[in-house]
């Protein structure tokens, strides 16, 4: 899935949620990919969409671009 600007969302990446609230990609059911802490077996039943654990520890889930939502630096390992 993009962000509302159309720029990939994937596993890793740096995200702002919206103002000055920053989060991390933790798993994207459109990619099939899924970190340790939040695995396939909790999440695929949703069918599209991916989860950011926020820095403060809260969890968003996202199946449609929010236009408050975007890609801010990719994850380092495929930079």
């Amino acid at each position: 899935m993009n962000d509302f600007g159309g720029k990939h969302a994937s596993l890793g990446d740096r995200v702002r949620l919206w103002g000055s609230k920053f989060g991390t990609i933790v798993c994207s059911i459109d990619d099939d990919v899924y970190s340790a802490e939040f695995s396939r077996e909790a999440w695929a039943d949703k069918g599209r969409g991916f989860v950011v654990k926020a820095d403060d520890g809260q969890v968003f889930y996202y199946d449609e671009p929010d236009e408050d939502f975007e890609v801010i630096s990719p994850d380092p390992a495929r930079a």
